[in-house]
């Protein structure tokens, strides 16, 4: 009886230089995303933004993000990287200029708006280029490992800064990447939704055979991301203004927000030995489930304790979340072409996600609502993967258990 595996190439984008600069662009990319919870309160404090205003604020900015990966998408296999990512940048850096001279929220609106669609536009082409890696769990992992520093370190330090401050924090921080543009790769080394697998014959001999992956699984893939992150995106716009109400001490939950996020360099460590050992997938469902009844708790009343919990068991399956989803849609298409829409999918969550938190808060309904919200979109989440994960087990059960 034959065996096989995925084959695993090693190219120009596993070096250093390829590497770095891709990971930076990531951490910046995702850095109003990660920075949500201390953003939306300033918008709401500094600004005097309502709770409606606020949500549909932070969907603007991840929605541009969304955009601006579709964008990504659809260049990154044609055009040349560094131009884009040029452009890109030059983009998000005028428009958080342009947001220090205005308070106004129809203003704000759109220049954050224009910012995520910079955001993501570079940002999806850093993730390309993560994917394009021989082991994109790997790449990935590292990834969210530096965000476990990054995010912390925006939680701590953002609330000690204007709303001018922040937007001149996020201005620098992309300009600084301009240095090192050239060693971004400028073209992909594959096209197409084709795999390659190791196959050993019953007398030891090995031959590569191809297998092409149909459309719709990858979208299958995206979709699940979307749905997730409606979860991820309301409860992490949310959760600090939602704690501001109930019997948790501000202090405390701030200080949660900042260790909690430091607690996903755990996360980090193990993420890659569960794969190795269980694949991608498994782990995957599993994670959807707990995630479903950590965010749904919160619903029964927010204390020092529960929301301590939440935190850090959100923040700790976020990077399996984030992981094993883009690995598995790495593993899928290693063009870079789905892989930039990765960004996308996620806005698409985070556009939806506050929305509907915003329009259940317009309505008087309480924060216990949008936990619920959040849980459920979790386990919608998983029904679409579980569904993904079993067409691709009866077609190719290499890259379907793939780790």
């Amino acid at each position: 009886m034959s065996e096989s595996s995925l084959v695993h190439h090693r190219t120009i984008f596993d070096g250093w230089r390829s590497l770095s600069i891709a990971l930076y662009l990531s951490l910046v990319g995702y850095g109003v995303t990660v920075g949500i919870p201390v953003i939306s309160t300033a918008w709401s404090e500094l600004l005097g933004f309502t709770d409606g205003q606020v949500g549909r604020i932070a969907s603007a900015d991840l929605g541009g993000l969304s955009f601006g990966s579709l964008l990504a998408a659809m260049l990154v296999a044609r055009m040349d990287r560094r131009i884009i990512v040029l452009v890109a940048i030059l983009v998000t850096v005028a428009a958080n200029v342009l947001c220090i001279f205005t308070g106004e929220y129809e203003a704000v609106l759109i220049l954050r708006l224009v910012a995520g669609i910079g955001s993501g536009l570079y940002l999806g082409v850093a993730i390309a280029t993560l994917g394009a890696t021989s082991w994109p769990a790997r790449a990935y992992n590292i990834m969210l490992f530096l965000f476990a520093f990054t995010q912390a370190g925006e939680l701590y330090a953002l609330p000690m800064l204007s709303m001018n401050g922040i937007y001149i924090a996020f201005a620098v921080s992309n300009l600084l990447a301009l240095a090192f543009l050239h060693w971004l790769p400028p073209r992909p080394l594959e096209k197409g939704l084709d795999v390659e697998l190791d196959v050993v014959d019953e007398g030891g001999t090995h031959h590569i055979e191809h297998k092409h992956v149909p459309v719709w699984i990858p979208w299958l893939g995206l979709a699940t991301i979307a749905a997730v992150y409606v979860n991820i995106g309301a409860y992490w716009t949310y959760i600090e203004m939602a704690s501001a109400g109930s019997s948790a001490d501000p202090d405390w939950v701030s200080a949660a927000l900042i260790w909690a996020s430091l607690f996903t360099i755990v996360a980090c460590l193990v993420a890659t030995r569960i794969s190795n050992k269980f694949g991608l997938a498994r782990p995957m469902l599993v994670t959807f489930v707990i995630q479903a009844v950590i965010v749904g708790m919160l619903a029964l009343g927010i204390n020092n304790i529960n929301i301590t919990i939440s935190l850090f068991a959100f923040n700790f399956l976020w990077v399996f979340v984030d992981v094993y989803l883009s690995a598995y849609i790495a593993n899928l298409d290693h063009s870079g072409r789905f892989a930039a829409l990765i960004p996308g999918a996620l806005g698409v969550g985070q556009i939806i996600g506050p929305n509907i938190a915003a329009v259940q808060l317009d309505m008087g309904l309480s924060y216990a609502s949008v936990f619920i919200m959040c849980a459920i979109a979790s386990l919608v989440a998983m029904a679409i993967f579980g569904y993904m994960y079993g067409q691709l087990k009866r077609r190719i059960p290499e890259l379907a258990d793939a780790s």
